[in-house]
């Protein structure tokens, strides 16, 4: 047994001191850290219009989704500027057929948050590719009727996730790529260690990914009735890999089972290490079938944005025809009325020329047949209005002869006497004739 001297004591507690010396540093600069990342985060939120908002809705968020996390980051715009925002990323749980997976998305807030609605993106894993639906585009960005309806007062993240998590349950945003293993499937079979006669491939090393045994080599798996040809397992929410359901499960652009039989692999290939044409032939034919299956896809799509754009393009011919319609309708229409102002105005014009055909040849014109009267009520009424006019103008006149001593006084007063008892028969007569029309007045 060593024993221990008290120099070598005070060395070791020398020694143990200085190292929880610099274990305590190293913490206090970690919490130091973690403490001013908070901090800053908590000030920047006061930069944005409406703060208490913005913190209460993320609170809100971080309180129910756990795989969510807020931070600040800077965002590129389409103009090439940079803004520092904040965002919450993370995964948001799923349900698909059963079972819950772990959907990576990242929200951006605008600096007038609630304002204007927030950014959203889906970010796929290394091993995830993003499926473009009517919802999401190939570029991860979400499209929501929601954020297109975002209402400041009522509109909140909450919500939003709540909806989104409700859409990529019905249509996936990401699938799983398949695993490089399913395709490079003409390598030869682990065990045995020798390679294939008349192949210049390299013998397989002893220890696998697919572990011992005899039949290690991972089988060939034939297309599903979704149309593709592997199924990759994935866990449920709250694990610790992001897994996701795979592509064509319930995609928006389905494509027909297969009416070929599917290649299948002998059962004596894991037990004979060593891999036959059949093996090669299999894998092949998956290999072509799944990138025809891409290439029809990626071919579907586009004619259906194409037909998509066509018809938008219809409905705005077939309202542009519309109103064309209703344009000639009304041209029509004012073609018709113009032709029957012509037609009018070409009698007035005939009528004009007769008169003044009738004018041009000097005939003298009776005053009394000038003017004529639709009845003889009228007629009598026009004849006592005039003559009730004339004593009126004679009145006036014999006024003027006695001012300028024409005549003398007598004279005038025994003729005045006299037309003024024959005005008031003529207004009588007017008077009966007015009421036996129905005139007013």
């Amino acid at each position: 047994m060593v024993k221990m001297t008290s120099l070598d004591a005070g060395k070791l507690r020398q020694s143990l001191s200085k190292a929880c010396t610099m274990l305590s540093l190293n913490i206090c600069h970690y919490l130091q850290y973690i403490l001013s990342n908070d901090i800053y985060k908590m000030h920047f939120i006061f930069q944005y219009q409406n703060p208490d908002i913005t913190k209460k809705h993320i609170i809100k968020v971080l309180n129910v989704y756990n795989g969510l996390q807020y931070k600040v980051e800077p965002f590129v715009f389409n103009d090439g500027s940079r803004k520092e925002l904040f965002n919450l990323q993370g995964t948001i749980p799923v349900p698909f057929k059963g079972t819950y997976y772990n959907i990576p998305i990242c929200i951006w807030l605008m600096d007038t948050h609630p304002n204007n609605a927030p950014m959203c993106y889906v970010k796929p894993t290394s091993d995830m590719d993003i499926k473009a639906s009517m919802f999401v585009d190939h570029n991860g960005k979400i499209y929501l009727p929601y954020l297109h309806d975002w209402l400041p007062h009522s509109s909140d993240l909450l919500s939003l996730i709540q909806i989104m998590i409700v859409t990529f349950g019905e249509q996936p945003p990401v699938y799983a790529r398949p695993r490089q293993e399913e395709y490079l499937s003409f390598m030869p079979v682990p065990g045995s260690g020798t390679h294939m006669p008349g192949s210049n491939f390299p013998p397989y090393p002893q220890n696998s990914q697919y572990g011992g045994g005899s039949s290690v080599y991972p089988p060939y798996m034939p297309p599903t009735s979704s149309g593709f040809p592997y199924q990759v397992p994935y866990g449920s929410y709250g694990g610790s890999a992001s897994n996701y359901p795979p592509q064509g499960v319930t995609g928006s652009f389905p494509y027909p089972p297969s009416t070929q039989p599917s290649p299948t692999v002998p059962a004596t290939a894991g037990a004979s290490g060593t891999i036959t044409e059949e093996h090669i032939r299999a894998s092949l034919l998956s290999a072509i079938e799944d990138k025809l299956r891409r290439r029809l896809k990626e071919q579907f799509s586009q004619l259906l944005a194409e037909l998509e754009t066509l018809r938008r393009t219809q409905q705005e011919l077939t309202s542009g025809s519309a109103h064309l319609t209703y344009l000639f309708d009304s041209l029509k229409r004012e073609k018709a009325e113009l032709e029957k102002n012509i037609t009018i105005l070409q009698d007035k014009e005939a009528e004009l020329e007769k008169e003044i055909a009738k004018l041009s040849d000097n005939q003298s014109i009776d005053v009394d047949e000038a003017v004529t009267t639709i009845a003889p009520l009228y007629k009598q009424m026009l004849n006592a209005f005039a003559e009730e006019a004339a004593t009126e103008d004679a009145i006036y006149y014999l006024g003027e002869a006695l001012r300028c001593g024409i005549i003398d006084l007598d004279a005038f007063l025994k003729q005045v006497r006299q037309l003024s008892r024959r005005q008031f028969m003529l207004r009588a007569l007017m008077q009966r004739c007015r009421q036996k029309a129905g005139l007013t007045g």
